[in-house]
């Protein structure tokens, strides 16, 4: 898999020895531009694509685990509206979750928060504005976000989260080193659902259920009745399959909570 560093240095060392080579035989200009070009593609695909990991180290799924269980997730919330929706459908057929919340989003709704927390589920970090921005934060406004969102939950549950969830799942530089100062694993998934996209239910489903397996991590938001719709028919079907919906903490062996 690719990473940064090696890609920069490559990049740079090319670039040198083109530079070195240019003062001894002619080197076409376009050169150093396909050089440049291929860095920043290749740059750009690794920042918004987690499962590279390629600015950082983000877990993804456990298939090494022996049981037949499996991690929903959600992002984005709480929503007034979806997320008690969704926490109803989780008991009904006994399953359990893992919300990854803005901080914003938990101080309008705090009682949701502690609902999801009292009906056995996890919650995770997702910034505290999910700004469409995030991805240009310096590393001390990542830092600020994080902590706020911290804050808010640990003042109300006095819980200190450990887990991350990348905004747009945007990794870079400045987000690499605020999840390695303040010592927090970052989130990733496995089984991604594209549920905020224009995608029928139908297709939806079928995107999840066609792939997921033991050990993985499936994306939801709680943020739409197409997601709530499709929520209760993955449910069934996990039910279907012998698959046991858990928190992410138990299907990736790791502290959620300091």
């Amino acid at each position: 898999m690719l990473r940064r560093g090696p890609v920069n240095s490559i990049a740079g060392i090319t670039l040198a020895l083109l530079t070195i080579s240019s003062f001894i035989v002619e080197v076409p200009w376009w050169s150093f531009l396909f050089i440049v070009i291929v860095w920043f593609l290749i740059t750009l695909c690794g920042s918004f694509f987690i499962r590279w990991n390629y600015h950082l180290t983000s877990l993804h799924s456990n298939k090494k685990i022996n049981k037949q269980e499996v991690a929903i997730t959600f992002d984005d919330g709480p929503h007034p509206e979806f997320t008690p929706k969704a926490l109803d459908l989780l008991k009904n057929y006994n399953a359990k979750a893992t919300f990854f919340c803005i901080g914003q989003q938990v101080e309008k709704h705090p009682e949701i928060l502690k609902r999801i927390l009292a009906e056995g589920h996890l919650v995770g970090n997702h910034t505290y504005s999910h700004s469409k921005s995030f991805g240009f934060f310096n590393t001390a406004k990542v830092v600020s976000e994080l902590l706020q969102t911290n804050q808010v939950i640990k003042d109300l549950t006095g819980k200190e989260m450990k887990l991350y969830r990348p905004a747009f799942a945007v990794t870079n530089p400045m987000i690499e080193r605020a999840v390695k100062q303040l010592k927090v694993s970052s989130i990733g998934w496995n089984v991604r659902s594209l549920d905020t996209t224009s995608r029928s239910e139908k297709m939806i489903l079928k995107r999840i259920t066609g792939t997921v397996s033991k050990g993985d991590v499936i994306l939801l938001h709680d943020t739409s009745q197409k997601t709530i719709n499709v929520l209760e028919q993955l449910l069934l079907f996990l039910q279907e399959k012998n698959l046991e919906s858990v928190t992410i903490d138990q299907l990736l062996e790791i502290e959620a909570y300091e």
